[in-house]
């Protein structure tokens, strides 16, 4: 569950990637939080490469108010290849981002969580 928590947290990330790395995409105007604010605060804990590091308390709030179901119609492959899907879904997670879709967010598809025996 914590996994699927994190996808909504991805996809906000990786938009906000998209946008600071200069990939073109229709705006989730309606969305809530703002996407430019997303973009700055939190791009570095998505980026590709390295481990997950904890946001910071910043990044969490321009996560605040987000509606994770819209901006997961944003997500496309292009977002998908820019950042890492699992460090944003980290960041979701760490940030308290509720509630996050279970199965798919845009062009992404969450993992399911490990099978525990």
């Amino acid at each position: 569950m914590a996994i699927r928590c994190l996808n909504f947290a991805t996809f906000i990330l990786t938009l906000s990637s998209v946008l600071v790395l200069g990939i073109s995409i229709d705006l989730p105007i309606n969305c809530g939080g703002n996407v430019f604010d997303i973009a700055l605060k939190c791009k570095q804990y998505v980026e590709k490469g390295g481990p997950p590091t904890a946001p910071s308390e910043a990044c969490c709030a321009t996560l605040k108010d987000v509606d994770v179901a819209c901006y997961c119609k944003f997500v496309t492959p292009d977002i998908v290849d820019k950042i890492s899907m699992e460090k944003a879904l980290y960041v979701a997670k760490t940030c308290g981002v509720k509630p996050i879709p279970k199965d798919k967010c845009g062009s992404y598809t969450i993992p399911p969580p490990p099978f525990k025996a």
